[in-house]
């Protein structure tokens, strides 16, 4: 799971990175007044979003496969609490 969160972070750095470099080559407009940093997080994160569903789409996988199987640990040690109490 943590690996799967680095990577979604790493790709959202780099779109960081390159949506900066866009923005203040000219390529891409900037932002209103003071809204500059704010437009540049939230083009990035609208660019990383789509490439992070398709690019990580096994990690994520395997991230939920984690999280399935940790839910169903705690739904057995549960049950199985429940079943010594009514003893």
């Amino acid at each position: 799971m943590l690996r799967y969160t680095l990577m979604r972070l790493g790709i959202f750095a780099g779109c960081l990175v390159v949506v900066w470099g866009l923005v203040y080559s000219g390529v891409v407009p900037r932002g209103l007044g003071d809204s500059n940093f704010m437009w540049v997080v939230l083009l990035s994160l609208l660019i990383s979003a789509p490439i992070s569903f398709v690019v990580l789409r096994k990690e994520r996988d395997r991230a939920s496969a984690q999280v399935v199987a940790r839910v169903d640990r705690a739904k057995a040690s549960l049950d199985r609490n429940r079943a010594q109490e009514d003893f």
